[in-house]
């Protein structure tokens, strides 16, 4: 992806991730580093990519329990994770661990 120079790093990301394959990558990778906190970064912004309250109407939540849920110092059920992801074109799935 190419970003014009006018175009701020957030804006070039959110629009990215409006994008299910580049928003599946950005997760994907996140997940590799194997942190909670950075997991939850990317879920909201992922989420705010698609606009917070698209995403809790799609979700069937109330804005403040998706806002709760993915702040700082949230932490989402698998049920919540499931519904936002769900909700943004993206599910859950499981694969092996490469030997190492």
């Amino acid at each position: 992806m190419i970003a014009s120079r006018d175009i701020s790093y957030d804006a070039s990301l959110s629009e990215a991730l409006k994008d299910p394959a580049e928003a599946a990558a950005y997760i994907e990778a996140v997940l590799s580093l194997d942190d909670p906190a950075a997991l939850l970064i990317a879920l909201r912004h992922v989420a705010q990519a698609h606009g917070m309250a698209e995403v809790a109407r799609r979700a069937d939540m109330g804005n403040k329990t998706l806002f709760r849920a993915l702040s700082e110092n949230g932490n989402p059920t698998i049920t919540t994770l499931h519904k936002v992801l769900h909700a943004v074109g993206l599910r859950l799935s499981v694969t092996p661990e490469p030997a190492h």
